[in-house]
């Protein structure tokens, strides 16, 4: 027995007037205020949708045929790690009732530290309905180098601007940096409607393909609607990234910021 967490409740965080919280989310805020009484301002991820995303470039250019992809396939991506709270079974479910076999999933990111019974259990399910699944983090970098043996390493944004389709069947997150770097990229996205998606993202206005909890015929239904008709692809998508460029852009956090700094030092001029 030790006094640690006594002085954890009791110090951290501190409620000063010299320090500001910030919290990433509204339920994070409310938590904050309910347990320690200490206000906080909401500063949310953000990326920068002030600049267009640029288009693939050479490098890029080979990227669907390195992983064994064809031009005229529709690549789903999955951008994240192989953990259960991702939801990807439901994206190889997806597919499944899409039965297209233009239609291949592609995870970017390996189990990381939680073991590898989902990645297998998930490599089972794919190959029991038919889907053909991929997974490339041995070609997906932090950024773009090449390995020893002369095989390229591309960068997640290569990743993103090669995609047709992302899958985002999350359980939870924190915020999700996959919806937002799907909406900078342009590209039409399915979910599961997480609690801080409904609490702060949903009732800004964005399109998005959105289950609750399990997949249905009409969410089915409406993937297959949205990737047969490119128009209505392309204005989903533009009103996506100008939304964002309102909520979720660089000088939202500019703006955040100023107000956290301005109200410990008193000034307004920053």
């Amino acid at each position: 027995m030790n006094a640690v967490d006594d002085f954890l409740q009791m110090a951290f965080p501190p409620h000063l007037p010299t320090v500001q919280h910030a919290t990433i989310n509204t339920a994070a805020q409310q938590d904050l205020a309910h347990r320690k009484g200490c206000p906080s301002i909401l500063i949310p991820n953000v990326l920068d949708f002030e600049k267009e995303p640029e288009p693939a470039d050479d490098y890029a250019a080979d990227f669907r045929e390195q992983i064994g992809i064809e031009a005229d396939d529709i690549l789903v991506l999955q951008p994240t790690r192989v953990v259960p709270r991702k939801g990807i079974e439901q994206a190889i479910s997806l597919l499944a009732e899409i039965g297209d076999p233009k239609y291949k999933l592609v995870v970017t990111h390996e189990s990381g530290d939680e073991g590898l019974d989902y990645h297998e259990a998930l490599v089972f399910m794919a190959n029991k309905v038919g889907v053909d699944l991929r997974f490339i983090h041995a070609r997906v970098g932090d950024e773009r180098q090449f390995t020893e043996q002369g095989e390229k390493i591309y960068s997640l944004e290569d990743v993103y601007r090669n995609a047709d389709l992302v899958t985002y069947f999350s359980l939870y997150e924190g915020f999700g940096n996959a919806l937002l770097e799907a909406f900078y990229f342009k590209k039409p996205l399915v979910l599961n409607r997480y609690s801080n998606f409904v609490k702060d993202i949903e009732p800004k206005g964005f399109e998005v393909i959105t289950a609750d909890g399990i997949l249905t015929g009409k969410v089915v239904a409406e993937v297959k609607s949205v990737m047969e008709n490119p128009e209505h692809r392309r204005k989903m998508v533009e009103h996506n990234f100008d939304l964002a460029r309102s909520f979720y852009s660089y000088s939202v956090l500019r703006r955040k910021l100023r107000a956290l700094v301005c109200n410990v030092t008193g000034a307004d001029d920053l």
